[in-house]
């Protein structure tokens, strides 16, 4: 090349060059959104740079970060049950922006999409869920257990409750898809002992066994004539450097079913943030299915994570779905690679939509169950709408001792895999059930709030072939008791034909409320242990209960104002709101103020089809 063509290729590059620092001016801009009501930051409220696709959600702290080529850029802040705010922003001051309740009506929401990729536009309740990508109503296919809720037993009749312990937090998050899709949750979709173990609570830091048990009493707030019994536990937790080695294989669905951006998008950057939590020294595999289902990466050491990123990129969804096959395969893998002492898992993301081939539910059930005994467990991961089967994926959860998480958005994503790491993956106890012996001097009733699919037989209580639930590490477990006190001077129900019910001394004398016991078996164990612990009758005020005990309460309420519950008593919005607010706490990572904004969007919603009825 001669130097006159060097020279004119030279002064191209540099007008190129001219032309793309000229234009290419960029900043930052930060802030935080307040609701102007009560002065909390709001979470998940779309902020997007008007006329581009450049937008962002607010994190559990209500902040945000942005960045945009304008000097002069117009933001856009939209939220349900809000009125929309725009703001022209000149500089790089640290915003703070306070949104106004629109509590006129919900019939039209601004609807900004996920990340700002969508124009925002303004829609009906009724078109709400097809902007959002969610099918119409009349071709929705999700599919929920039916919940059949726990009544009041009589004490002199039913001295013992049993049931298995539940970690799991998928039908929280579920229920908040919906809410800030602009629709209340089907009733069979709410499972109020998962709402209240979603939450973290303060308990007692266990020192010597696998958790700690902490109590308390006072009065239900939806009946001051009853009573309310907190139950928690505490698992330990485990420096991460001593955790055993992971065996995982990730078990993805891409079939047709997961061609949405809230799907096997979604699935790549959940498992990518997971990714960054395992050590060189653990090890991934990948299998998928769809029509057929195959290895798309074998048994890899996250010391060459470049390939196990690579290989979830290529990742495309298409074709019918196999799950059998796909089940049978990733078993078949993590056995292959079995870690003796380690955490041998198998991570299942799916919408539900699948179905099990030639084989029946029942024998892929019997493949989970009998893997679980070998040592392998599955965890499930929910995504997606329209067709999500949130039944299937619950009992493979349960059979498989693994968690049941809903993935709604990838903040939701970072609490399960990353700040609960330790509790998703790591078991510090098998087979937890608790029994509960009621002392009929007492309590007349008592009725257990939630875990209606997790009650046992009182034999199944010292019978250690019963599968119970499992805690991880750092997990806490949360269960309500409301209970009718007994009557002074009301005597016992002596109306039997064959027996007469008589209290013996020790009932008379102790004052106890119940004898709580719990067995648990240690990891690799098939012997369990027992715990036992008395609670006295001795109600606190109210006012001077736990942040613990409060806020578990509000979500109850929460529970079971969403499932126009008949024991709901005269709990309302505004009150699950006011007793969430006095126990918020701390709130480091923002969860609990989430939940007073999720209640507040309830209330609207509710007014919204009070007033359309």
């Amino acid at each position: 090349m001669n130097l006159k063509a060097l020279k004119s290729q030279l002064l191209q590059w540099l007008i190129i060059v001219f032309v793309f620092t000229a234009s290419g001016y960029a900043r930052t801009i930060k802030g935080i959104v307040y609701s102007k009501t009560d002065q909390l930051p709001i979470p998940g409220v779309s902020v997007k740079v008007l006329n581009t696709k450049i937008g962002t959600n607010t994190d559990f702290d209500g902040k945000f970060t942005i960045e945009t080529n304008d000097k002069t850029a117009v933001l856009q802040f939209s939220f349900l049950g809000y009125k929309s705010h725009q703001m022209t922003v000149n500089d790089n001051k640290f915003l703070k922006i306070y949104l106004e309740e629109n509590l006129s009506s919900l019939d039209e929401i601004i609807v900004l999409g996920n990340g700002g990729m969508r124009p925002n536009q303004i829609i009906s309740n009724r078109g709400l869920s097809h902007v959002l990508g969610m099918p119409p109503s009349n071709s929705n296919t999700e599919s929920y257990a039916t919940i059949q809720e726990n009544g009041f037993k009589s004490v002199t009749l039913n001295p013992l409750s049993t049931f298995s312990v539940d970690v799991d937090g998928a039908s929280y998050s579920n229920i908040r898809r919906y809410i800030n899709g602009g629709s209340l949750p089907p009733i069979d979709a709410v499972r109020v002992e998962e709402m209240i173990n979603y939450f973290d609570y303060n308990y007692e830091i266990p020192k010597k066994k696998p958790f700690s048990i902490s109590t308390e009493l006072s009065y239900a707030p939806w009946n001051e004539n009853h009573l309310l019994l907190h139950v928690g536990l505490k698992g330990k937790t485990i420096d991460m450097k001593d955790v055993p080695h992971s065996n995982i294989v990730f078990l993805l669905d891409v079939s047709g079913s997961m061609n949405s951006p809230n799907k096997l998008p979604l699935v790549k950057s959940s498992l990518k943030l997971l990714l960054e939590k395992l050590r060189p020294e653990d090890r991934v595999a990948i299998v998928v299915y769809a029509g057929n289902s195959g290895l798309v990466l074998p048994s890899t050491s996250c010391s060459n994570k470049e390939e196990i990123l690579k290989a979830l990129d290529n990742l495309k969804a298409g074709g019918s779905t196999a799950g059998g096959a796909g089940l049978k395969l990733a078993y078949k893998v993590a056995e292959e690679n079995f870690i003796t002492d380690g955490n041998n898992r198998i991570v299942l993301a799916t919408d539900g939509d699948f179905n099990v081939g030639q084989s029946s539910n029942g024998d892929m059930l019997r493949l989970i169950e009998n893997n679980r005994d070998q040592g392998i467990g599955i965890s499930v991961l929910g995504f997606g709408m329209g067709n999500y089967k949130d039944d299937k994926m619950e009992i493979i959860a349960n059979k498989g001792n693994g968690n049941y998480a809903y993935i709604d958005n990838l903040l939701e994503a970072k609490k399960v895999l990353v700040n609960e790491f330790g509790g998703t993956f790591f078991t510090i106890a098998q087979d937890v059930k608790f029994q509960l012996e009621f002392n009929p001097a007492e309590v007349e009733k008592y009725r257990l709030i939630g875990y209606e699919n997790r009650l046992l037989n009182e034999e199944d209580f010292e019978d250690d072939t019963k599968d119970g639930g499992e805690i991880g590490a750092g997990h806490t477990v949360t269960a309500l008791y409301e209970i009718i006190p007994k009557a002074p001077a009301k005597e016992l129900n002596q109306n039997l034909k064959y027996q007469d019910i008589k209290l013996n001394d020790y009932a008379k004398k102790s004052k106890d409320l119940i004898t709580l016991k719990l067995r648990y078996k240690k990891p690799g164990t098939s012997k369990s242990k027992l715990i036992e612990k008395e609670v006295k009758a001795i109600p606190s005020v109210l006012n001077s209960t736990s942040n613990n005990f409060r806020f578990s309460a509000a979500v109850a309420g929460f529970g079971m104002l969403l499932r126009n519950s008949e024991y709901k008593g005269n709990i309302t919005w505004d009150k699950v709101t006011l007793l969430a607010k006095l126990a918020r706490g701390e709130d480091e990572l923002g969860y609990r103020g989430e939940f007073i904004r999720l209640v507040n969007s309830a209330k609207l919603l509710d007014q919204s089809r009070l007033q359309e009825n």
